[in-house]
């Protein structure tokens, strides 16, 4: 054989190799027991995920339901918390997997135009979601210290600025939230004990049901909770921490399943609390503003001051994530860079709070109706993100011993099926 012969490599060969994922075979990584400040150090990326999704849209749309439909859709939250979990999983093996962003690899996988239009997508419903950020913080603290929610949108606002200013903005961000989560989850614990819920009939509402009329309500509560966009983001943070193969399993038990099912409770607590709150005291509540109003006679002020600090933290810790992670995609998909802290994402992330602000400035502002609607429209791009996840987390080429089992293909398609289903009855009922 000719020694041009014996350097040829075949295609299959050449196939083999790229489709072999490259996994770290040091025994440092294998076996070797984390200490408590190791767990703790995976925690983030999820809980960013978390904060982002529970913001002032999902808070005014849980309100809506227990107010209007007592603990009836409370299933709502129970089943987008699950499908929320499997789509979490692909966005974290797909940012361990892939040697680049999880957009620009979508760009070399599925074509340029593809990857753009998912990061245009994106931007586009940060755009929509800092309106209700920039109110929500805003009314928030006012509901607390007093004065207009107006000057503290304005405080919100330049708040955020200053953390997004930071050179390590991903990590400072990471750490703020994860202290921001934990805080709310006290403040609507507490909110829950206080407004003594009918657990049973909390139980019963786990059960799925229809009530008449709750149709394009359950189609914002589903696109508020099951928040694919947020999801999505999830492997820009493992990107950013820099995590491997030894560490999936771990992420998996102390980051992406406490960090969805955290905002999930905490939703579900606000569903109750209304229920419970309305149903002693005969009010009616269309906003947090006026829940926290009607819940003060039965709780007193700390019972109210308490549901307002959690109002305020979901506010404040929406708007940070929001931001950045517009920015951060947006520049991804415009070829300007990958991360938090690249100067395109850093401008584009201040246009989005910049957008928040004006609108808020602007019509001093923020029926409760529009809320709702902005946040369904959310269903409308979300069937991309969800298509691009599954698609490129079965790509063997590109997951390698990461790729999608059956059980998490069967749940990823119950989740697109559910998000189709509520895209195309938000349609039916606009255009009707």
């Amino acid at each position: 054989m000719s020694e041009h012969n014996r350097t040829i490599t075949h295609p299959a060969q050449r196939e083999s190799r790229m489709a072999t994922p490259h996994v770290d075979p040091s025994p440092a990584t294998k076996g070797k027991r984390r200490t408590f400040l190791g767990y703790l150090a995976l925690m983030g990326p999820a809980f960013v995920v978390g904060a982002w999704q529970f913001g002032p849209g999902n808070l005014t749309t849980a309100v809506q339901a227990g107010s209007r439909y007592d603990y009836t859709l409370v299933w709502v939250i129970a089943v987008s918390t699950i499908l929320m979990i499997f789509f979490t999983d692909m966005s974290v093996r797909l940012g361990i997997a892939t040697p680049t962003s999880l957009i620009t690899s979508i760009k070399e996988h599925l074509g340029r135009p593809v990857g753009v239009l998912a990061g245009v997508g994106v931007f586009g419903i940060t755009l929509m979601f800092s309106v209700g950020n920039a109110v929500g913080s805003g009314l928030g603290l006012s509901l607390v210290f007093g004065g207009s929610p107006v000057l503290w949108t304005v405080a919100c606002t330049v708040a955020v600025a200053l953390v997004l200013a930071f050179r390590n903005v991903y990590g400072i961000i990471e750490k703020a939230l994860l202290v921001i989560v934990a805080l709310m989850a006290v403040a609507f614990v507490a909110s829950a004990v206080v407004a003594q819920p009918d657990w049973y009939r909390a139980l019963e509402g786990a059960v799925p049901t229809l009530p008449a009329g709750s149709e394009i309500l359950i189609v914002a509560l589903v696109g508020t909770n099951f928040s694919i966009n947020a999801a999505f983001y999830t492997s820009y943070g493992i990107k950013e921490n820099k995590r491997t193969r030894a560490d999936y399993r771990d992420i998996t038990l102390v980051d992406t399943v406490p960090g969805i099912v955290a905002p999930g409770i905490m939703t579900a607590l606000v569903i109750l609390v209304a229920a419970a709150v309305l149903g002693k005291t005969g009010g009616d509540a269309a906003s947090i503003g006026a829940l926290a109003s009607i819940f003060e006679p039965l709780a007193g002020p700390v019972g109210s001051m308490l549901f307002a600090l959690g109002l305020s933290g979901a506010a404040f810790s929406s708007m940070i994530a929001n931001a950045t992670a517009g920015g951060t995609m947006f520049s991804d998909a415009m070829g300007r860079g990958a991360n938090a802290g690249s100067p395109a994402a850093r401008i584009v992330t201040g246009v989005i709070l910049a957008f928040g602000l004006v609108v808020t400035l602007s019509f001093q502002a923020s029926p409760v109706g529009l809320i709702v609607i902005a946040q369904s429209l959310t269903v409308l791009i979300a069937p991309l993100l969800g298509v691009l996840l599954l698609i490129m987390s079965n790509k063997t080429a590109v997951m390698g011993d990461l790729r999608n089992k059956w059980w998490q293909n069967l749940f990823g398609i119950i989740g697109l099926v559910a998000i189709v289903a509520s895209s195309i009855r938000l349609i039916t009922t606009l255009i009707g």
